[in-house]
């Protein structure tokens, strides 16, 4: 039996968040993993503090990641769709 799930496009996305210490990464780290133990569309992410960046590849509206990302309350001062 098919699946009746329809097509939902995967997307890649990139942000650059101002992150200084472990612990601004950490709070990255932990609502981007809440976000995907609660099933909202996350497959993967990678939060890098030394470069300050957020990969993060899934389902989830560009809008609703972004805000996920500001309510840890660290700067976004870029976000882009990659693919």
């Amino acid at each position: 039996m098919a699946d009746a799930t329809p097509d939902v496009p995967i997307h890649k996305y990139k942000f650059d968040v101002k992150m200084t210490c472990s612990g601004c990464s950490g709070a990255v780290n932990r609502v981007l993993k809440k976000a995907q133990d609660d099933n909202l569309g996350i497959t993967e992410y990678n939060v890098d503090l030394p470069s300050e960046t957020v990969l993060v590849t899934g389902t989830i509206p560009y809008d609703d990641l972004l805000e996920k990302i500001k309510k840890t309350g660290k700067e976004v001062r870029s976000g882009e769709t990659l693919e």
